[in-house]
């Protein structure tokens, strides 16, 4: 194994130095070149190059768990179970950039707006799109000052089917936010559960009147409990914690590329889902379809 490693990186390091760190001698390596590989060593090799291959396409965000899955699911590469792929990830010094658990948060609410029933019940699965959507809202910095970003996200598949960013607070951001999804996603008229907190721009005469005029039910968080609205919590979680928090933004439309490639390139179209048995969101509605149309 020692002799494997010191091949694999010697056009980054001099050989005389891995062998003194590794406690090999010079001669004991060069004889191991002329002697063949074994097949459990050019194994091992493969599971490196796939575990670095499919690391770096993550952006440095996988784990063992989703890297052992990309590995099954890519013909090319060697498969290799979950702890194995672990090792693999401590030898080569990979690392995933998440590194904090996700806690939920809570947003202003408007006490003179009476707030809608909490419909949904943290009940976070749905039989079909367009059923059940969640909404949030949150804040990322810039150094021209805080942004905001309100998504919308399908139940069925975890897809962010709307979003929106301003550098205010007010209804218009979960207006456009909730517009992108409608037009996006034409739900039919009465089968669609709209769930958000108790923030006031959800209770806004405005929005109400908008979920009213298509013909949405609303569904809101109880007070302060902001488990009652997870799945959304948890995109944004992953959002800062995979992506954000490791860049800096000049100002709102710096933000907002970045928030582009992360939703719409990444999120619905690249990025495992564990709950949806390591599946992207376009992934499984794509082969979820035929059966919902049935």
């Amino acid at each position: 194994m020692k002799h494997a490693w010191i091949t694999e990186h010697r056009g980054s390091f001099p050989i005389a130095l891995m062998c003194e760190l590794l406690g090999v001698s010079r001669s004991g390596y060069y004889d191991s070149i002329d002697r063949s590989v074994s097949p459990r060593a050019e194994r091992t090799a493969r599971i490196h190059a796939g575990v670095r291959q499919v690391f770096a396409e993550s952006h440095t965000i996988y784990g063992p768990a989703k890297i052992a899955e990309a590995l099954r699911e890519n013909q090319e590469l060697e498969s290799a179970c979950r702890n194995t792929v672990a090792r693999a990830m401590r030898d080569l010094g990979l690392k995933s950039r998440v590194r904090r658990a996700f806690t939920p948060t809570t947003t202003t609410s408007d006490p003179s707006k009476r707030p809608a029933p909490n419909t949904l019940g943290r009940d976070f699965t749905a039989e079909r799109p367009n059923q059940k959507w969640v909404t949030d809202i949150t804040y990322l910095p810039t150094a021209a000052g805080w942004v905001y970003l309100a998504a919308v996200v399908d139940l069925f598949s975890r897809k962010v089917v709307g979003w929106a960013m301003s550098d205010s607070l007010a209804t218009p951001l979960v207006s456009g936010a909730l517009r992108h999804a409608v037009q996006s996603r034409r739900p039919n008229r009465g089968e669609l559960l709209h769930h958000s907190d108790r923030g006031c721009q959800y209770t806004s005469e405005g929005y109400q009147k908008t979920l009213k005029t298509l013909g949405i039910e609303c569904s809101m968080s109880r007070r302060g409990d902001c488990y009652d609205n997870a799945v959304a919590e948890r995109f944004f979680w992953s959002l800062k914690h995979e992506w954000t928090k490791h860049e800096t933004y000049d100002d709102l439309e710096a933000a907002r590329q970045s928030v582009f490639k992360y939703i719409d390139v990444f999120y619905n179209r690249q990025r495992l889902h564990q709950s949806l048995g390591y599946k992207t969101p376009e992934q499984f509605e794509a082969e979820n379809a035929p059966a919902i149309a049935a």
